[in-house]
């Protein structure tokens, strides 16, 4: 299981490997509805803050726990987010999707979606998973949503598993996916995003 940098591509969204020279433009994303106002995502509020933030996700790494990604929505060549592997475990073939965060204006459209299925797809298609995990705040009902529909089965709660940047000790709900339910999971999400039903940006 060698989880090497990559690029993985599709109609809408390009994930790229996460540089130090995506600073401004990965900040511009996080101003578009200044995030970093919500405390249920860790999203950085500063362009000095930023390159903390890439900085912290090239050391994981380097370390081989992370893999991380921005997010460019093709038709405009904009960054409009983030996302990584995180957890990287290969003896025992398992990774988590997970600090995922988009610009206001790219959420609820197919950006999220067509970026889940790349990462998926990479995930049991070339790294030969045999479970992908997600956690999120157990209060960020928005993200709980969307990872259940991707088809993500919830596993519960661990309790007391982060503190915040604010201090707060953070609950997070446990979902994931395991191989056997990928070929359908797959074939669903291709046929929202093929459907025109997921809004466009």
């Amino acid at each position: 299981m060698d989880v090497s940098p990559v690029t993985l591509e599709g109609q809408l969204v390009r994930l790229e490997p996460l540089k130090p020279s995506h600073r401004d433009a990965l900040f511009a994303a996080a101003s578009d509805g200044e995030l970093w106002n919500s405390d249920l995502t860790i999203v950085p509020a500063s362009l000095e803050a930023t390159e903390g933030y890439i900085r912290e996700a090239l050391e994981g790494k380097d370390k081989g726990i992370y893999l991380p990604f921005v997010i460019v929505h093709k038709p405009t060549e904009r960054v409009v987010g983030t996302t990584r592997y995180r957890a990287i475990t290969p003896p025992h073939r398992r990774v988590e999707i997970g600090s995922t965060w988009l610009s206001a204006s790219a959420q609820r459209t197919g950006i999220n979606t067509e970026s889940k299925l790349l990462l998926l797809e990479h995930a049991f298609e070339q790294l030969e998973c045999l479970r992908v995990e997600f956690l999120t705040d157990v209060l960020n009902v928005q993200s709980r949503a969307a990872i259940q529909r991707l088809g993500a089965t919830f596993e519960g709660v661990f309790r007391a598993h982060m503190v915040m940047p604010n201090g707060r000790s953070r609950d997070s709900a446990c979902f994931s996916i395991i191989a056997s339910e990928w070929p359908d999971i797959r074939h669903r999400l291709k046929s929202r995003l093929s459907s025109g039903t997921e809004a466009k940006l």
